[in-house]
């Protein structure tokens, strides 16, 4: 992917090179906000994980990341991971992080970067991309609701998914 204007407001979408500096610092830059964000956890990343973010991200090679850029500056990020559909036995591609800075909301840039997330998708010939989203988050629920994401059902009398974790110790 290279770089894409967007229509309107001068935003330009843009792949990290997880080896390009300023990139990894644009990539943290964007994660930390989100995380130091109530929607994040509401508090900055951790050195560790500062340290090993880009060295991980760059030993995955299913993995990529998108910048928004206004002027120069990261104003969106999304880093995604494909994994691989059983039932379709197709790949498919999950959002893991999706941010938009604060003062740059409402303005259309998580939906260029879904709509960017989506034609490397199809590049990849993926069945279908996924995300997680806190049920309190109503602004992302409403861009993913008006970017075609439904909850996931396969019978409506099982009920839609749910997603579930269990911390591992390091």
């Amino acid at each position: 992917m290279t770089d894409v204007p967007m229509e309107s407001g001068g935003v330009a979408i843009v792949r990290v090179d997880y080896a390009d500096p300023a990139h990894g610092d644009m990539l943290l830059a964007m994660l930390d906000a989100y995380a130091c964000d109530p929607a994040g956890g509401g508090e900055p990343l951790s050195p560790p994980a500062r340290d090993a973010l880009l060295p991980g991200l760059a030993a995955r090679p299913h993995a990529f990341s998108l910048l928004a850029l206004r002027g120069g500056e990261p104003v969106g990020l999304v880093n995604c991971f494909e994994g691989f559909s059983t039932f379709a036995a197709r790949p498919l591609v999950n959002v893991h992080d999706l941010v938009v800075a604060s003062g740059h909301r409402g303005q259309r840039i998580g939906e260029r970067l879904l709509a960017a997330v989506e034609e490397e998708a199809r590049a990849r010939g993926a069945c279908k991309v996924t995300l997680e989203v806190l049920t309190g988050n109503m602004p992302a629920q409403r861009l993913y609701a008006r970017t075609g994401f439904a909850g996931y059902e396969l019978d409506p009398a099982m009920g839609q998914a749910r997603l579930l974790q269990k911390w591992l110790d390091a």
